[in-house]
This record gives C-alpha cells, structure tokens and sequence, in this order.
C-alpha cells in the first residue's frame, strides 16, 4: 500500500518560468528573436532609415555653416542658422532663376545626345565585326554602364523625388536648430553604464562627419565650376548643365568622377572629333589637378579614406539601396571608422589600466 501512496514533486517543472534552466533558455531566444526582428524591420524600413540618414547628413551641413558663421559673428545660434538658410535658398533661387529655362533644355538635349551617341556606338562596333549585332552591344553596355542609365532615369524623375528632399530637407533643419535635444535622446535610448562612451563616439562622429561635408563641398564647387568654365571657353555643348552634373557627383568619389567622364565625353564627340578629344583633355586635366593638388589639400583639414575602402562601399551601398545609398555611402563610411578607433582606442585604455593594475600588485 505504501507504493500507492501518491508522491509531491516539489521542484519546479521544466515548462515553468520559475525554473532557472527554462529562463536561461528563453533569454536566449528572446535575443535571437530580437535580432532576427530588428533585421527584418531595418529590411522593410530602408528606404524611411536612409531618407532620416540623410536628414542627419544635411543637419550637418547646416551645422557646420553654423559653427563657421559663429567664428566671426558671435550671436545665438538661432540667428547664425537661419542666416546659413537664408543665405542657401538665395543661392539656389538665384541659380534657378537665372539658368532654369537653359537647364532644362540642356538636360532634355543631353538626354537625346546620349540616346544617339548609344546608337552610333553600337552600329560602329557591329559595323566592325566586335560583335554579332548592335542589340547585344546595347546590352552589354548598359551592363556594364549601369551607373549611367541609373543617373539619366534619376534626373529624369527628379520631379517626383522633391517630396523626399523636403522631408530630408525638414528634419535636417529640425536636427540643427536644436542638435542637443536629438543628441539627449540618443543617449536615453543606451544603458546608463555605457552613455558615457555612446557620447564621446556620438560626438566624434559628428566633428567628423562635419568636415567631411565641407571637403565634398570644396571639391564640388571646385569641379563645378571649373569644368563649366572649361567646357564653356572650348565651345563644348551643354556646358552648363556638365558643370552642373560634375559638381554634384562630386559628392561621390571615384564612380561620380566615372559617371561625369562618360558624359562629357559623349557630349563632346557629338559636336565633332576635336571637340570630343577637348572633353577628354578637359576631363583628365580637372580630375588630374583635383586628385593631386585640391584633394590632399582638403584631406589635411577633413577626413581622408582609403580610396579601396570607399568604392567598396559605394558599390555595397549602391547595390543594396539603390541612389540614396550611393550618396550616403562615405558618410557611412566615415561614421563607422570612428567607431572602429574609437573602439580600439577604448580597448588600449583598458589593456593599459591593466598593465598599470598589475604593476601596482607587484
């Protein structure tokens, strides 16, 4: 009878959460569930994440004309930012206001010259036995000069993209009148015991990614203005609109000096042969003086990265998230540089702390 005599377990069941074993394992889970979700959400919301990117990256454009002014007008801040402003949208009034009719015939002419110039090149190498016929020529390079078609389609659409650059436009705004507010907030969202670090690396990258807009924006004006002047004094079609295209692709080393290139050169044979090799002396001429004399000199005063570093990740950029990414492929770049040394250097602090423990203990 003693063998029916019901028995009590009194340790909790595996199922409970009061066993230890059972939370352990559920925490665990909950990570990996967390950072399964964080990724699919960053999957679905890209294109959102990449315009606030980019609000950030023209709060600091706006921030360090800020910090410029203040060097020679010591007024609140609030005055300094609204004179940046005013003093930007009177220039790209101005600038629309005295080329916008010539700018959008040129784009619509610089549009037609390259669809001829495609059709030209494909005809020639057919006519020359390079390939079977002119359609897989057409294929190939519109392979190979992706980039290209991409710019051309996205300056076509430009109309459609002006709600994206106001919001980037309004919350890099919002951002530079009060930068300390965001700055705070960033902080309340890291564990109190690493918000001390969160802020030095946050404030790092800020002074970083400050001067690394200003050298882009020496270097745009630069090439700009020079292979508008160029092109202008040579009798090269379009000018304008070149310099124009060239200044803005700039903003991106290496593929945005490519990009440009092509184009100029295509408007340039399209007028004749010797303007054609004009562009091309005009083209190696700017890239050349900008590579070895504007560059380093900005880079002394802003950031320099390696330039394998940086295609890389404009192509990774480019190819997961489309324009936006390519544009904001260095200021990424940038960021997660100051990261890295910033890491490293924490990680030496530590290593010397030891050694200096240790030899305290001896």
């Amino acid at each position: 009878m003693a063998d029916d005599t019901p028995t009590l377990v009194a340790e909790p069941s595996p199922n409970e959460m009061r066993d230890p074993e059972m939370r352990r394992e559920l925490k665990r889970a909950a990570v990996w569930l967390g950072l399964a979700a964080t990724m699919a959400l960053v999957v679905i919301l890209i294109q959102p994440i990449l315009i606030i990117l980019a609000g950030l990256v023209f709060a600091s454009m706006l921030d360090g004309g800020v910090r410029l002014l203040g060097r020679a007008l010591p007024i609140p801040r609030g005055w300094r930012l609204l004179i940046v402003v005013v003093l930007t949208i009177a220039f790209i009034g101005t600038v629309f206001y005295k080329t916008g009719a010539g700018v959008v015939i040129q784009f619509q002419q610089l549009q037609a010259t390259l669809e001829i110039q495609a059709d030209r090149l494909s005809q020639w190498a057919a006519a020359q036995g390079i390939l079977p016929g002119a359609d897989d020529l057409k294929g190939l390079a519109q392979q190979a000069l992706g980039s290209v078609g991409k710019l051309t389609s996205w300056i076509g659409t430009a109309l459609g993209a002006v709600t994206t650059l106001f919001m980037i436009m309004v919350i890099g705004l919002f951002v530079a009148m009060e930068p300390r507010i965001y700055d705070r907030g960033l902080q309340w969202m890291v564990p109190s015991d690493y918000r001390g670090e969160f802020s030095i690396t946050l404030a790092r990258m800020a002074k970083q990614l400050r001067r690394l807009l200003a050298g882009r924006l020496a270097g745009m004006a630069f090439e700009g203005v020079v292979t508008w002047i160029a092109l202008s004094l040579f009798g090269i079609p379009m000018a304008l609109v070149l310099g124009i295209i060239t200044g803005m692709l700039a903003f991106i080393p290496n593929i945005g000096a490519f990009v440009s290139g092509v184009l100029m050169v295509a408007v340039g044979f399209s007028a004749g042969m010797d303007k054609g090799l004009t562009a091309i002396a005009i083209y190696f001429v700017v890239q050349t003086f900008d590579g070895w004399v504007v560059i380093p000199l900005v880079a002394r005063r802003t950031v320099d990265l390696p330039p394998a570093l940086t295609l890389s990740m404009q192509i990774l950029a480019s190819t997961l998230f489309g324009v936006l990414g390519l544009a904001l492929a260095d200021p990424l770049t940038a960021m997660i540089k100051v990261a890295l040394e910033r890491n490293s250097e924490r990680t030496a602090e530590e290593d010397a702390e030891a050694a200096a423990a240790g030899m305290g203990m001896l």
